[in-house]
C-alpha cells in the first residue's frame, strides 16, 4: 500500500510517512504504530522508553565530538484526525489510509483525512534519527498519544523525564512561518435527559439534513468564514418551530475539533405543515448558500420524509428549550487578539451534537490565547445550559503557550531560514492547540519553536499536503539540528 510514497523527495522522510499512513492510528488506538516504532528502533539500536500514560520516546547520542550541545527535542504526535466522507466506507482502526498525487504537486487521503497533520512532523523526526550523514548533539524524539482527541498525551506526559533543553515542535502547517505562541483550550461537553411524549396520529416524521460543507480545522480555520453545520441546521430548526415541528433525533458533527461539515434531524409535524415546511426550507437553502457564496459553496438543504419509524419525540416545550439554547450558543470567533494583530484571540467550536431518546449530548471545543477568556467562555456554557436543566462540566483543559520572542532558538532558526530559503521566516502565534502550552508547563526551562511544511484542510477528507513544501520543511530541520550542534 502507498507505494508511490517512496519515490517522492526526500526518500528517507515519506518512507517513514508510508509507514504512518499503513499503520491505523486514530486517537486511542496508536499502539500498533507504538510497536512498529520500537522494533524500528531496536534494529537500529536506539535506545527507547514510556511513560506511564504510553508515550513514546527514542533517543540517539551525540555525533562524536558533539557530547557537549544542548539535548533537542523533536516532538510531535501519533496519532491523526479520523475524518472520511458520509458516502465512503472507511475503518480507521483497521483500514489504511490511501493516498495519491495530485498533477498540481500535492498531496491527498481518497475520501478521508490524510494524517499529513502530524504523520509528517513524525516522519521527519524519524528521518533524522536514522540520517547517519547528520552531525549532531544528543537527541530525543518524543512521540505523544491522543493529542487530536484530548490533549491526553501531552497532558499526562511525565515531568523529569526528558533531558533535552531545545524542543523543536513538529505540528505546524504552514510554509514559510514559525510558531511561537499558541492558545490554550478546553472541552465543554453538555449532556441532558429531556421528557418526550409520543408521536400523534396527525404528525409526520421528516428527515432534515444540511451537508456538503467543507469543514476544516476548528482553530486555524475558524476566521475563514467557513460554515458550521451545527450552527447552520439549528438556525433552520429556530425558523420551523412555526411549523410546530418536535425534535426525534439530531446528529451533527464527529469531532470537537473539527467543523463540523454535516448535520441530520428527524422532526415530528402536524401533517398539514408539511408543504410550509418544505417552502420554507427551500428558502432557507437559497438564503443560507448566498451566505456562504465564495467561501463554503456546497451546502445543500433538505427535507423528506423519515424512512424510519419514530414513536417519541421532544415534548414541545424542551424541543423549544434546546433549539433556543442551541442558538445562542457561542460559536465561531469570539474575540479578535489586540496585541497580536489578525490572530484570533477567543473562539468556540461547536463540534459535537447528538439526540437519541431524549438524551441529549454536545461537545464543544473553546480556545484562547488568554486562559482566562477560555474558562469564561466554558463558564458562559455552564450558565446557557444550566436554564434548561442540563449538565456541564469543563474537561481536557490545557493552557497556551507564552511567546519568547527573544529566544536564542528562534534567532538560529530565523537565521537559517534566512540562508536557506531566501527570506525572513514570519514569526506567529497560531490559534490552535499545539502541546508546547502543556510541554512548557511541565518543563519551564525549554525553549521551543514550532514549524512544518504547508497543510491545507487538517481534520477533514480535504486534507492535503504541498509536496514541495515537505522538502524544504526537511532541508531546515536538517540544517537547525547541525546547526545547534556547534
Amino acid at each position: 500500500m502507498n507505494a508511490h510514497l517512496d519515490t517522492l523527495e526526500p526518500q528517507l522522510l515519506w518512507r517513514h510517512f508510508r509507514t504512518l499512513c499503513d499503520t491505523p492510528r486514530p486517537s486511542g488506538h496508536e499502539a500498533a504504530l507504538v510497536a512498529n516504532l520500537e522494533r524500528w528502533a531496536d534494529a537500529r539500536g536506539l535506545a527507547h522508553d514510556r511513560d506511564a500514560f504510553g508515550n513514546l520516546r527514542l533517543c540517539k547520542p551525540a555525533s562524536p565530538g558533539r557530547e557537549a550541545a544542548p539535548g533537542v527535542i523533536l516532538q510531535g504526535h501519533l496519532d491523526m484526525v479520523a475524518q472520511a466522507n458520509s458516502d465512503h466506507h472507511h475503518d480507521f482502526t483497521s483500514d489504511p489510509i490511501q493516498t495519491r498525487v495530485g498533477d498540481d504537486g500535492w498531496l491527498r487521503a481518497t475520501n478521508t483525512t490524510l494524517g499529513a497533520d502530524n504523520g509528517l512532523g513524525v516522519a521527519a523526526a524519524l528521518a533524522i534519527l536514522e540520517d547517519e550523514t547528520l552531525v549532531h548533539g544528543p537527541l530525543e524524539a518524543l512521540f505523544t498519544l491522543e493529542e487530536e482527541s484530548s490533549m491526553g498525551g501531552a497532558l499526562n506526559l511525565a515531568e523529569g523525564w526528558l533531558e533535552g533543553s531545545l524542543l523543536l515542535n513538529l505540528d505546524s502547517e504552514d510554509r514559510g512561518e514559525v510558531y511561537i505562541g499558541c492558545a490554550g483550550g478546553a472541552d465543554v461537553v453538555v449532556e441532558a435527559q429531556l421528557p418526550t411524549s409520543p408521536i400523534v396520529k396527525d404528525e409526520v416524521a421528516m428527515r432534515l439534513s444540511l451537508t456538503g460543507l467543507k469543514g476544516g480545522h476548528s482553530g486555524m480555520d475558524i476566521h475563514k468564514g467557513l460554515g458550521n453545520a451545527n450552527r447552520l441546521l439549528v438556525r433552520v430548526l429556530r425558523a420551523l418551530e412555526s411549523c410546530d415541528v418536535r425534535l426525534v433525533d439530531y446528529h451533527g458533527g464527529t469531532l470537537r475539533n473539527a467543523l463540523p461539515r454535516e448535520a441530520f434531524a428527524t422532526l415530528a409535524m402536524p401533517a398539514g405543515q408539511r408543504e410550509t415546511a418544505l417552502g420554507r426550507v427551500m428558502a432557507l437553502e437559497i438564503e443560507l448558500r448566498a451566505e456562504l457564496a465564495g467561501v463554503d459553496d456546497g451546502l445543500a438543504l433538505a427535507l423528506s420524509p423519515s424512512e424510519g419509524e419514530s414513536a417519541e419525540a421532544l415534548t414541545a416545550q424542551a424541543s423549544h428549550l434546546l433549539v433556543a439554547a442551541l442558538h445562542a450558543a457561542p460559536c465561531g470567533v469570539e474575540r479578535m487578539s489586540s496585541e497580536v494583530p489578525g490572530v484570533v484571540e477567543t473562539s468556540n467550536n461547536l463540534g459535537v451534537v447528538g439526540l437519541e431518546g431524549g438524551r441529549f449530548h454536545l461537545c464543544a471545543l473553546v480556545r484562547s490565547l488568554r486562559d482566562s477568556a477560555t474558562a469564561d467562555l466554558a463558564d458562559r456554557f455552564t450558565a446557557l445550559f444550566d436554564l434548561i436543566g442540563a449538565q456541564v462540566r469543563v474537561e481536557n483543559a490545557y493552557p497556551g503557550w507564552t511567546p519568547q520572542p527573544g529566544s536564542d532558538l528562534l534567532a538560529r532558526f530565523c537565521r537559517l531560514h534566512c540562508k536557506k530559503m531566501g527570506s525572513d521566516p514570519a514569526v506567529k502565534v497560531i490559534h490552535a492547540g499545539l502541546e508546547c502550552g502543556i510541554l512548557g508547563g511541565k518543563y519551564p526551562h525549554l525553549e521551543m519553536i514550532s514549524f512544518g511544511p504547508l497543510i491545507r484542510g487538517a481534520h477533514s477528507p480535504d486534507e492535503r499536503v504541498e509536496i514541495a513544501s515537505v522538502e524544504e520543511f526537511w532541508t531546515l530541520l536538517r540544517a537547525l539540528v547541525e546547526d545547534l550542534a556547534r
